[in-house]
């Protein structure tokens, strides 16, 4: 797996990033791993603050206000397009970018009780796995993906 991660949001020391990078470079590849996607998968993460993704989900969801996650998935289906399928002979098949809010990552973790690091780990893989094609649309998908989220955490040891 090729991940490019991007630290635009630069409240966390080079030190902090790197110790970071490391636990969320293993959650993306453990996300690959569960689910089965191509070991040669290229994916880029970038980390951010609320007004860049804020201004994202508005450009991309026409919703004006911050998330703390979102996927660009380059191999899905759009509307009238064929299915896409993976293809294990492409040199770096390409997957898309997840943009993650570090503030509400903060947030969030602070909200759930757990740490900084197990969310941003978790906002991750939930990006990761969207880029593999999981979603959470109805109550069926999002129990398989609440499903691989937290295998996925517990192999990782950080679960809730």
């Amino acid at each position: 797996m090729e991940l490019d991660i991007n630290w635009e949001e630069n409240s966390m020391s080079e030190a902090e990033q790197l110790e970071l990078s490391h636990i969320l470079r293993q959650g993306i590849s453990e996300a690959l791993l569960i689910s089965k996607g191509p070991e040669n998968a290229e994916i880029g993460l970038v980390l951010v603050d609320d007004n860049k993704i804020q201004a994202l989900n508005k450009d991309y969801r026409g919703v004006d206000a911050p998330t703390d996650v979102l996927s660009f998935a380059l191999q899905e289906k759009g509307e009238g397009e064929p299915d896409v399928l993976f293809d294990s002979s492409l040199a770096d098949p390409v997957l898309g970018d997840i943009v993650i809010s570090v503030e509400r990552a903060r947030a969030q973790a602070e909200e759930y009780g757990h740490s900084f690091h197990r969310e941003i780990v978790y906002l991750a893989v939930h990006g990761a796995l969207h880029l593999l094609g999981f979603d959470h649309a109805s109550d069926e998908e999002t129990a398989v993906m609440r499903s691989k989220e937290e295998e996925i955490m517990a192999r990782l040891n950080l679960p809730r």
